[in-house]
């Protein structure tokens, strides 16, 4: 369900130039509620004049990377108010500080669903830092979140914000194994 008017400050979880909106999903103040919606990279709001602050931020209508002054920004979206075209597009973001992918090797791909499995391509990404990153990232807006490795075998899968693969028991021997002295293959 695609919303038709545009958001104001009762759609936001947190608003005001004290809100850290920081790798959140935020509302600019415009007319038209298709370009209301932004992924903030950075931009805290915590510099000395953060109304005048420059932030810098991804289009979840287009993908495009835009610069924007910290006072356009009514607040940070209530996560449930995320139409679907905006989480699909949110999937597509690498996170902050991720690495070149012309120049390292890439170890992960990072996928994001709708409830009703839709999803767009994987992410890709090149550390473990950047695949929490990426899960850290997804997870207040997406239903389900996969991490799969480079041969495509999933490592770890969340639904709902809650951790489905692996479970919570292979993850307690996984831990136990590795303070004994390592796992065997068997």
């Amino acid at each position: 369900m695609e919303r038709k008017s545009a958001y104001t400050s009762a759609d936001c979880a947190a608003t005001g130039l004290g809100c850290n909106i920081q790798r959140k999903v935020v509302v600019i103040g415009q007319d038209n509620p298709e370009r209301q919606l932004y992924f903030c990279l950075c931009g805290n709001g915590a510099s000395a004049n953060p109304s005048g602050a420059a932030i810098f931020l991804v289009s979840l209508r287009t993908g495009e990377f835009a610069l924007k002054n910290r006072s356009e920004v009514i607040g940070i979206l209530k996560p449930e108010l995320l139409p679907d075209s905006a989480k699909l597009q949110l999937s597509q973001i690498r996170p902050v500080g991720a690495l070149d992918l012309q120049n390292h090797e890439v170890k992960y791909s990072g996928y994001s669903f709708l409830p009703d499995g839709r999803y767009a391509s994987g992410v890709w990404l090149c550390t473990e830092q950047e695949a929490l990153s990426y899960v850290e990232m997804q997870k207040p807006y997406q239903h389900r979140i996969m991490l799969c490795d480079r041969d495509d075998f999933c490592v770890l899968e969340l639904q709902d914000g809650k951790l489905i693969h692996p479970t919570e028991k292979e993850m307690e021997a996984f831990q136990q194994n590795s303070q004994d002295g390592g796992m065997t293959m068997t």
